[in-house]
């Protein structure tokens, strides 16, 4: 017969478990192997970001790069800019790069009737959960990041290959090869540099798509009409990989344009960059706590994170810090510090015939 009201001191409870310091390691470990954006090298660790000191910003101060003016050197008196005979110095810009550090958390509790109706553990559950659910989550909050970037600061590395209004789309609207060496003129000579291409699922699998059609030779009779065949890549496998020189990543986060106008279709933003061009930076590790409430017969945890995006060559623009995913998505809350085409990142606007976003 059990003992009455006796606690059996030997057992195992959830802040066991949750608070022994491998535990937080391990869901970060998790979070780094399950990230494609740090897997790719889209984001980068930088210790320099860190901000371990404290602060609510992490300021970066820079040298711009530099864009000498020449002089013309002849035999007289008055050559030079200065019209006195002399080459005149000139000296090196600088700014400040600002990333803003953004304080997130959350929380779950089980209560012991639960777990008897369920007959399973939820917490255990949602342990197994938590790289993934943050790896989301931060992957929204980039998102908003980039979203807000490109709105004004970057607006001129912005390629609008989707329709502008009701009616058909067709191969013009959609990415295509042809599309992406469009977005690297973007940039200049810095073009051949761009080498991660993020796009949404729907675009990746009508590349995908693309990718299972072949010319089929027999067509190409005079006069005759071009079909299209299986055999093609991707045939035997379903991962996109490469696309047009690029390491393709797909994520379901990245932010669209729902149609609000009748016959207007979905807008899918892609992304163009160069591998390293994130940093990311973390003030203080992830933190997982949890503990037992013997009042409400809870188990509870707590979980709280610390860190910052940021792209090389911009910079947080207002005073307020620790913003919110919509003011991160605001275009005047950010800017630049040197010449935009030395920022190695292009968003594309295209449609996909394999949305489900027709406005009716």
């Amino acid at each position: 017969m059990a003992a009455p009201f006796q606690n059996y001191s030997g057992g195992v409870l959830l802040a066991d478990i949750v608070k022994r310091n491998n535990f937080s390691t391990y869901v970060s470990q998790a979070i780094k192997e399950r990230s494609l954006f740090i897997q790719s090298g889209a984001v980068v660790r930088n210790a320099l970001l860190d901000a371990r000191a404290g602060g609510t910003r992490i300021q970066v101060p820079e040298f711009n790069p530099i864009a000498p003016t020449e002089e013309i050197i002849d035999g007289t008196s008055s050559w030079g800019t200065s019209t006195n005979g002399h080459l005149t110095p000139q000296k090196i810009g600088t700014d400040t790069q600002i990333a803003t550090i953004c304080h997130r958390g959350f929380a779950y509790a089980v209560d012991d009737v639960a777990v008897l109706a369920a007959g399973e553990d939820p917490m255990g559950h949602i342990r197994n959960q938590l790289a993934d659910a943050i790896n989301k989550l931060n992957s929204v909050r980039l998102f908003e990041t980039l979203t807000g970037l490109f709105h004004t600061a970057l607006n001129s590395h912005r390629l609008e290959k989707n329709l502008g209004g009701s009616g058909s789309t067709a191969e013009a609207n959609y990415l295509t090869a042809a599309t992406v060496a469009e977005a690297r003129s973007k940039i200049g000579e810095r073009g051949e540099e761009l080498d991660l291409l993020i796009v949404h699922p729907s675009v990746a699998y009508y590349l995908y798509q693309v990718g299972l059609l072949t010319f089929s030779t027999s067509a190409l009779a005079a006069s005759g009409a071009v079909t299209w065949g299986g055999g093609g890549v991707g045939v035997t496998d379903r991962s996109i990989g490469q696309f047009a020189g690029c390491t393709v990543i797909i994520d379901s986060q990245v932010n669209i344009n729902d149609p609000t106008t009748t016959g207007n279709r979905q807008e899918f933003r892609c992304y163009l960059m160069k591998s390293g061009t994130i940093l990311e930076g973390v003030q203080s590790e992830l933190n997982i706590e949890a503990e037992r409430n013997i009042l409400s017969k809870q188990d509870v945890m707590s979980v709280d994170y610390h860190s910052a995006y940021h792209v090389m060559g911009t910079k947080w623009s207002n005073a307020a810090d620790n913003p919110t995913n919509a003011a991160l998505r605001t275009g005047s809350n950010w800017g630049v510090t040197y010449d935009v085409d030395q920022i190695p990142m292009v968003e594309i606007f295209v449609n996909s015939p394999l949305d489900n976003g027709l406005k009716s």
